[in-house]
């Protein structure tokens, strides 16, 4: 066995493990995720909802979806050994990712009528929100690791975990938001 053969054993066998690592923390992060939205319904049942802009929760959702295409693109450019495709899907990724939490934390919630303490459909509104954004500033900070690293030529068609992992991390960030815009946006009637 040759030293470039073992090396490219050990890489796939440390990928292996760390996708079983990376899957067992998207599970258990469901978990609270789940607990916010059950608190939800639990809550508020399917009556009541915050009163929030319709507008500004489409866009700030069709933002997120459309930078999951282009994580998509990336990861799937890189996996081809398409550098250039790679860097400009990142780089679109973590704009609109930035857009998404601009228009969440920077304007959601400064024209938000209440705050996060006047009553539990405020309180779980900045919960989730909150927590979910957390997590897309967290997939920002990975992407932009990632992004820096691309620059570099860190990654290849055969060598690219890092990239693959803040795909799937990115795509779970995404469908957390398609089960909690629904919940905050569009079920119930809105209360003051």
């Amino acid at each position: 066995m040759t030293t470039g053969t073992s090396q490219m054993t050990s890489y796939r066998q440390k990928s292996g493990m760390n996708r079983l690592g990376l899957w067992l923390f998207i599970v258990s992060d469901t978990f609270v995720f789940a607990g916010l939205f059950i608190s939800r319904f639990y809550l508020l049942g399917t009556g009541t909802r915050p009163e929030v802009s319709q507008f500004l929760g489409l866009a700030v959702t069709s933002i997120l979806l459309i930078s999951s295409f282009f994580m998509n693109r990336a990861e799937t450019a890189i996996a081809h050994g398409d550098q250039k495709t790679f860097l400009n899907g990142t780089l679109i990724t973590l704009v609109l990712g930035t857009l998404f939490v601009i228009g969440v934390v920077g304007v959601e919630w400064q024209v938000a009528p209440y705050g996060p303490g006047e009553d539990a459909t405020w309180s779980l509104f900045y919960a989730m929100t909150g927590f979910h954004a957390f997590h897309v500033l967290t997939g920002l900070i990975f992407l932009a690791v990632v992004y820096r690293n691309g620059r570099k030529g860190q990654f290849s068609s055969e060598r690219h975990w890092p990239v693959e992992a803040a795909a799937v991390y990115w795509h779970f960030i995404d469908v957390v938001w398609v089960f909690f815009y629904p919940a905050l946006y569009l079920i119930g009637n809105p209360t003051l």
